[in-house]
């Protein structure tokens, strides 16, 4: 097999579309057919022109993705899935309401949301079979990443951030498909990736580096807490008060005078891409794109109250107004903690309770309201919203699965059967894609791995999921070693 050297971090033919470990085979056997490397990449070239051969459904789509994830795993059964003549220890204490969609039923749990799902689809199949996850960390790396760790601590939870990590999604996003305007390209808010003090695994470049890092914001207090938001301060965002954007331009140009007169400095730049990343600095500074963006206060009070007045709510009108203002990839992270007693999704016990009058109310008017608003505008033409976590809860309540102790009013870790949401970027509306079996505790039809739901939301983007990367190593890897799934496309 030919290897072209020195390619690390390099596409084959479209500076943004990477290659695969296909086309590295096929330059292997291209002798044999008396096919050129020029000639393949040429052809590659071509192909990436008219969509690189792949005109399955949805691809490249996006240009955009808010990502709403729900630390700590919803219970499939208690929002999105419920199901009917089923022992009392499985069916949701909550009442069964119709939804807006002919024959989807969801809980009275979501009844604003139960009006938007015409703009989305529901995956009632997401499952880990054969291999489940039951520890939040290592779901949260596999459903963030496209990979599981072997790193272990001693406490069974995983080993704090690496610089040998696998990347999040987002940082492939920005990296493939870099952003267009002078905009932060990846944005998390409001809280990390954790699980008890391991904090941001799975939320980080990884062996990118961290030029691909997301921009983080963590708002101090707790997610009740009203307009929190409203009084983040991005001050490195701003400009001095006596620096003006035409005097900081001006200053830009003398440097590169003087470099374009340093011929040895010059090149050292342009080989650590040092100067691209101050050009992309200066702009997203000076063109105060992004910190108009944060200024909530410009919205209506009649719009921030119809996402809710609490961290999740605005945490969702802020990745809308950031995703107008032309960021890539936004994942809202919500609640504190994968397995935190407070707003967690983590409900071993007590489910009914919280789900009522914690998570289920603040869950339901944020993403109703995100998904109307986003249609309203017409964002959802090309912005991917997706909402999930890293997995469901137990079918039978008050049984342990993962070693937990749970309440009879509790439901413990299930990787094998959950649901979640996708809308916008092509996604079919109004539709129910695989379904769970009597009592959601398996896929009955068309199961979905995380790593599959990865794969399109790489598809979305005109990304090949094989696309290779090179890890810290120097390493040949592919995005997710998985396919998309264009059903979810109409």
């Amino acid at each position: 097999m030919f290897i072209l050297p020195g390619s690390r971090g390099k596409d084959l033919c479209d500076p943004h579309a990477g290659h695969t470990r296909r086309d590295l085979l096929r330059v292997g056997g291209s002798g044999v057919l008396g096919l050129s490397l020029a000639s393949m990449l040429n052809l590659r070239a071509r192909a990436a022109e008219t969509g690189g051969g792949s005109g399955a459904p949805g691809w490249n789509r996006a240009k955009s993705i808010i990502m709403v994830y729900l630390q700590g795993g919803p219970s499939q059964l208690d929002l999105w899935d419920p199901k009917e003549n089923v022992p009392d220890n499985v069916r949701s204490a909550f009442k069964t309401i119709p939804s807006v969609v002919p024959g989807v039923n969801v809980t009275e749990i979501l009844p604003k949301l139960s009006q938007q799902l015409d703009k989305a689809t529901l995956i009632r199949s997401l499952s880990y079979t054969p291999n489940g996850l039951f520890n939040h960390t290592a779901a949260i790396y596999q459903m963030m990443t496209g990979y599981t760790t072997d790193k272990v601590s001693p406490s069974g939870q995983l080993e704090p951030p690496s610089p040998k990590d696998f990347p999040n999604f987002g940082s492939n996003l920005i990296r493939l498909r870099p952003a267009t305007e002078p905009m932060l390209p990846f944005v998390m808010l409001p809280r990390p990736l954790q699980e008890s003090n391991v904090v941001g695994k799975g939320g980080t470049a990884g062996f990118l580096g961290k030029a691909y890092d997301p921009y983080t914001l963590y708002p101090p207090g707790d997610d009740m807490q009203m307009d929190k938001l409203a009084t983040v301060k991005v001050d490195d965002l701003k400009l001095p008060d006596d620096v003006f954007a035409a005097r900081l331009r001006r200053r830009a140009d003398l440097r590169k005078s003087v470099l374009d007169g340093m011929r040895e400095i010059d090149q050292a730049v342009s080989e650590h891409k040092l100067d691209t990343y101050y050009e992309q600095a200066l702009e997203l500074v000076a063109s105060g794109r992004a910190r108009d963006a944060f200024d909530l206060e410009a919205e209506p009070d009649s719009m921030r109250e119809r996402y809710g007045r609490n961290t999740f709510g605005q945490s969702l009108l802020l990745a809308r107004r950031l995703v107008e203002a032309g960021t890539r990839v936004v994942e809202v992270i919500w609640p504190k903690h994968a397995n935190s007693d407070n707003h967690s999704w983590d409900q071993h016990t007590a489910l009914t309770k919280r789900m009522k009058d914690q998570s289920g109310p603040m869950f339901d008017e944020g993403l109703s309201a995100l998904l109307a608003d986003m249609d309203d505008r017409g964002l959802l033409e090309d912005t991917l919203v997706v909402a999930v976590g890293e997995f469901g809860r137990s079918p039978k309540r008050g049984v342990s699965t993962s070693g937990n102790n749970n309440s009879a009013d509790g439901r413990d870790h299930w990787p094998y059967c959950y649901t979640g949401l996708v809308a916008g970027a092509g996604i079919r509306r109004g539709h129910v894609h695989g379904s769970s079996d009597a009592t959601a505790s398996a896929p009955a039809t068309d199961p979905v791995h995380p790593g599959e739901l990865l794969a399109t939301i790489y598809h979305a983007f005109g990304i090949q999921p094989e696309t290779i990367v090179y890890n810290h190593l120097n390493q040949p890897r592919e995005l997710v070693k998985a396919e998309a799934v264009t059903g979810l496309f109409a």
